[in-house]
């Protein structure tokens, strides 16, 4: 897992192509990256909010209750593995239209991989501050876009016209998928899970 971590960003073009090659099984793809990522951003958000906080205005840093917190991130955590396995369906479902022919555990391996920057950006969430979680984010957002337009046409063997074009129609699905998670956040938050603050 390590070695393909650290090749999609000293290298993404050769280790996409080193990926395609490899046999893995959705299982094994999501304990041995999925699932240990995932936690990265969900335990720096723990961290960050119980223990920092974030100050507005300069007034005393406002904090979540532990149970909240658990509760909070543990959601997302949920939403981040779940999100994964929505977006490599979407992708195999997508890929007749541009004559790809990859099987859904290849679809979801390449979503896993492509949404790295993400859950390594997530450390930024230990502390709590909104231009540094801006900053952050917006990098791994563009590196992930990247990775995405980079690898698509090598993963899927197409060309890089159309691979530009699948991109493109994963990228928009992706932002209703980002989308559809606020919306269940927000719809949560109605049922009573949303934050319990110390201030």
């Amino acid at each position: 897992m390590i070695h393909h971590v650290w090749g999609l960003f000293a290298h993404p073009g050769r280790e996409w192509a080193e990926i395609r090659g490899e046999e893995e099984t959705v299982s094994h793809m999501y304990l041995t990256h999925v699932l240990v990522l995932a936690a990265v951003p969900a335990v720096a958000a723990y961290i960050g909010t119980t223990q920092l906080g974030w100050s507005i205005g300069g007034r005393e840093p406002v904090r979540l209750t532990e149970g909240s917190a658990f509760q909070l991130t543990f959601l997302a955590y949920l939403a981040m593995i779940a999100g994964v396995a929505v977006m490599g369906g979407f992708i195999h479902w997508m890929a007749r239209t541009y004559d790809a022919n990859p099987n859904l555990t290849q679809c979801i391996v390449f979503a896993a991989y492509t949404a790295t920057p993400l859950f390594i950006g997530g450390i930024a969430a230990i502390y709590p501050h909104l231009w540094l979680g801006m900053l952050v984010g917006t990098a791994a957002v563009c590196y992930t876009a990247y990775l995405l337009y980079v690898g698509l046409p090598t993963f899927m063997n197409i060309p890089s016209d159309e691979g530009f074009l699948f991109s493109s129609s994963v990228l928009a699905v992706g932002l209703v998928v980002l989308v559809a998670i606020i919306a269940l956040s927000v719809i949560f938050w109605g049922m009573g899970f949303g934050p319990v603050y110390i201030r």
